[in-house]
């Protein structure tokens, strides 16, 4: 398994600047793969052995395969990731013009390790939303590969005692990229008329936009032994790439429950939104498949399902291993990472964990274990929100990558194929 070629996965990074890229990349190798694309103001008449996959509010994606059984028999088998990773969002009126630079005004979205979007080559990417020559609202995706923006730091001969103190940027004054010079005599319409440029469009039809700030540099391999990706966006792509792998992969295996992966917009901030994992995204979608209107069909089929909450994990940073658990140091291709947490951070708790690490045995799959310092505070995941609201056992399970957050993460290049086969 840990000879799989990480090609597809290095595509589908690059592909997938924001999470509209990210749903758009997934939808086409779901259709590839025969998959019939519904939508949620539609009647479903969801029948054994379908596959099936909807999207909510073009950032969230679910895909499942029914089962042969009723759910309120045999119930489902979910895993849920997320397809967002914090950024650098711009502002709804993002032009400034200062000291002769042309600037962008930007929001931080997410815990993003600021320092780490410094003296990259920047793009923009997302969503733009036009009025078309009928009067109609239509949505232009965008994804401008030229790098034309760039947050500079600040030399160090202004700022001597950096490297002792550390980097400080204050997130209103120290971000907006510059991306050109004011010109004389320059009728400058700033972020519309760039936009109109790179859209061929109207600046004046431009209505709104959600957009990113993205690091053009290609997702890649390295290593001595090839071992290593670095990318943007790992967390949690990379989780998004195995949960639909694995169900691609198991799409000819008939079974009783029906199979699902569902991937949340908003996990960074909060999930607490129309695409989040606290939405009604996912309870809707289980109601509609359960193919009979028995009473507590429902609440059948929650009782006899599984949840898996694929999400990244902390490996053993070689140069800070005093921030880690001493008795719990994961390492980058170690195989899958078990995130446990006695505060419910996470939401594994010692019957979940059993299951996930029978199953590995059985595949022959390395399994490691992750909890935090307990000096230190834990981040969380989507799988608490889902577990609290279905009632449905889950694991929260990841594979081990170092600078999380950072614009360019690094994971490993084998451990997609130990993820996928897990799941």
């Amino acid at each position: 398994v840990t000879s799989e070629s990480p090609s597809q996965l290095l595509s589908f990074l690059d592909a997938s600047p924001t999470p509209f890229h990210a749903v758009e990349a997934l939808c086409l190798r779901l259709k590839a793969a025969g998959f019939k694309e519904l939508e949620e103001q539609e009647s479903w008449n969801p029948l054994p052995g379908s596959r099936c996959f909807v999207v909510r509010g073009g950032t969230s994606l679910a895909a499942w395969i029914q089962g042969t059984e009723p759910p309120s028999d045999s119930g489902f088998r979910l895993i849920g990731a997320h397809t967002d990773s914090p950024n650098l969002r711009i502002k709804p009126q993002p032009d400034l013009n200062q000291h002769g630079y042309l600037q962008f005004g930007v929001e931080v979205y997410g815990g993003a390790l600021l320092s780490s979007w410094a003296d990259r080559d920047l793009s923009v990417a997302g969503m733009v939303y036009v009025r078309s020559e009928s009067g109609k609202i239509e949505g232009h995706m965008l994804h401008h590969r030229d790098p034309f923006l760039r947050i500079p730091l600040l030399a160090i001969h202004l700022n001597r005692d950096v490297n002792e103190k550390g980097l400080v940027l204050n997130a209103q004054n120290h971000l907006p990229p510059i991306y050109g010079l004011e010109a004389e005599g320059d009728l400058n319409q700033g972020m519309h008329r760039l936009l109109a440029e790179m859209l061929k469009v109207e600046a004046e039809d431009i209505l709104s936009f959600d957009l990113s700030l993205f690091d053009t540099q290609p997702a890649a391999i390295l290593g001595k032994n090839q071992e290593f990706i670095v990318s943007g966006r790992l967390d949690n792509l990379y989780s998004c790439f195995c949960a639909l792998e694995a169900l691609l992969k198991d799409a000819e295996t008939e079974s009783p429950q029906t199979r699902m992966a569902v991937c949340f917009d908003h996990e960074e901030i909060g999930s607490m939104t129309t695409q989040g994992a606290r939405s009604s995204f996912i309870t809707s979608l289980l109601r509609r498949l359960n193919l009979e209107n028995a009473s507590q069909a429902f609440e059948r089929s929650c009782a006899r399902s599984m949840l898996i909450s694929a999400d990244m994990a902390h490996a053993v940073h070689p140069n800070f291993s005093e921030k880690h658990e001493p008795q719990h140091f994961p390492q980058i291709n170690g195989g899958p990472v078990i995130k446990i947490n006695a505060q419910g951070r996470y939401a594994t708790n010692g019957g979940s964990e059993a299951i996930f690490e029978q199953i590995c045995r059985e595949g022959e799959i390395p399994v490691q274990k992750f909890v935090n310092r307990t000096d230190l505070a834990c981040g969380s995941t989507i799988g608490p929100y889902v577990a609290g609201n279905l009632g449905v056992p889950t694991l929260d399970v990841g594979s081990a990558m170092l600078s999380m957050h950072s614009v360019r993460e690094l994971g490993g290049a084998f451990d997609f194929g130990w993820m996928t086969q897990a799941f």
